[in-house]
């Protein structure tokens, strides 16, 4: 099998690139082994000092992996140079706290002695998505490597030369050779690396499907499994906002990465005293957004990643108007080379429809109605995703209801939703579990080992 790198843009073969074969899976995976029994063993101040090397390595290359970004996923180049940029701030967060988060706690109890004690697993098998190939891969990676395990990275087919690269910075920093190694493998191999008993937890940003297969089969092995899914994410709108700042978020949150998030805002949720004003000024905002070559700095859209998601996307807008839903801008692909779908707003959306239901990766805006806070937050909730939330109020009875009600890992008031190293970020019910970043994304692929010595009676 042969991974192909292709511009989304131009819908030209960048590159191709072999897929290991059963050997070199087999020489990575003891490789793994190999380095984790040194790199455990390793200070933190050693791993601080490579894992700031890292970060340094993305500062000084972020336009050329920008670039890479770009070419290979169709992200606005400007935003692909801020992820890079971004990925060197969450290797100086665990650089810097890691030692701290992963201390000896010591707890009183009947005993001489009683302390948790933190330790690294072993390899982790991270399998990862194009939409943000550096991001996705960096908030794993970081506090894995700072813990003392070693990375396993299977990264999505059609972004192979990000994989390859993320695994040469961590080379450059340092750290040992087989620390951290990139496996350009197809999604069918997947299963037997996570059965190998060499393989101790597995990571996985994706889809829901996709979660669920892995998790199925990591848990057949009694391997722990993080899962940072999809998300139809709700931005409500309310009468006390300030409604010029939550208009102008309402564009960025639904167009960031052309559309291509999981925390992007999909359903915009509008009291109905502001709904006709707001339905008018977002859809004139949306229209007005230029798409064109993402590495053009003028370009606000890029093209969707691949054929297969502009075909999705398109189906999926099809099948929500057939069943009732108005389209107030776009509805159609553009007919131009690249796989390029317009900025699209949707009104009037049945439940049951797609717009309603699922998760549309693009540039689609779908827009609701609600008559009061209760309503919001029904309509918020009614979706099986959780991942983000946003809410703008200026009312402070509505803030606490909005964060007390929201089923989602992330709400945001008055902001747009974001991922940060110092916080945990992850979702619930069909969005996934467990937590990346913070203090709570480094403890889920440690030993959290209790330690009793003796008793004191």
């Amino acid at each position: 099998m042969t991974l192909r790198s292709i511009n989304p843009a131009t819908e030209k073969v960048i590159k191709e690139i072999p897929s290991f074969s059963d050997e070199q899976i087999e020489a990575a995976l003891g490789k793994a082994v190999e380095t984790f029994v040194e790199l455990h063993r390793t200070t933190f101040k050693q791993r601080a000092a490579w894992m700031n090397r890292a970060a340094a390595v993305l500062e000084e290359g972020k336009a050329e992996f920008g670039k890479l970004m770009t070419l290979e996923m169709g992200k606005p180049f400007k935003a692909a140079v801020g992820e890079a940029a971004k990925c060197a701030w969450v290797c100086r967060y665990y650089a810097d706290h890691a030692e701290e988060f992963l201390a000896d706690e010591p707890v009183e109890t009947a005993a001489v002695r009683s302390f948790i004690k933190y330790q690294p697993l072993g390899p982790v098998l991270a399998v990862m998505p194009w939409n943000f190939p550096f991001w996705q891969v960096f908030r794993f990676a970081a506090p894995a490597l700072m813990a003392g395990n070693v990375g396993l990275l299977k990264h999505a087919s059609n972004v192979p030369q990000c994989g390859q690269a993320i695994e040469d910075i961590f080379r450059e920093a340092g750290f040992p050779d087989g620390a951290f190694q990139n496996l350009p493998i197809g999604s069918s191999r997947v299963e037997a690396v996570i059965a190998d008993p060499r393989v101790k937890a597995v990571t996985l940003t994706g889809s829901t499907p996709a979660g669920r297969a892995v998790a199925g089969q990591a848990g057949q092995a009694i391997k722990k499994t993080v899962l940072e899914l999809g998300g139809s994410d709700p931005f409500i709108v309310m009468p006390s906002a300030d409604y010029g700042r939550a208009l102008d978020t309402a564009v960025t949150a639904r167009v960031q990465n052309n559309g291509q998030s999981c925390i992007a805002a999909k359903r915009f949720i509008v009291h109905a005293d502001i709904a006709e004003r707001f339905e008018r000024d977002f859809t004139e905002r949306m229209r007005a957004l230029t798409v064109g070559d993402p590495m053009d700095e003028a370009t606000a859209i890029g093209p969707l990643a691949t054929q297969a998601m502009l075909e999705d996307l398109a189906d999926q807008v099809e099948i929500t108007v057939a069943m009732g839903a108005r389209v107030l801008a776009g509805g159609q692909p553009l007919d131009r080379r690249g796989y390029y779908y317009p900025p699209t707003v949707l009104v009037d959306i049945p439940k049951g429809s797609p717009a309603y239901d699922d998760e549309l990766f693009g540039p689609v805006a779908s827009v609701f109605r609600a008559a009061d806070v209760e309503e919001a937050i029904r309509i918020a909730n009614d979706t099986p995703f959780g991942l983000g939330s946003a809410a703008w109020t200026n009312d402070a009875v509505e803030k606490e209801q909005f964060i007390a009600g929201l089923d989602a890992g992330n709400v945001f008031i008055n902001g747009m939703v974001a991922s940060d190293p110092r916080l945990p970020f992850g979702g619930v019910k069909t969005s996934g579990y467990g937590r990346e970043l913070s203090e709570f994304g480094i403890h889920e692929f440690v030993n959290i080992k209790t330690v009793v010595e003796g008793s004191t009676t």
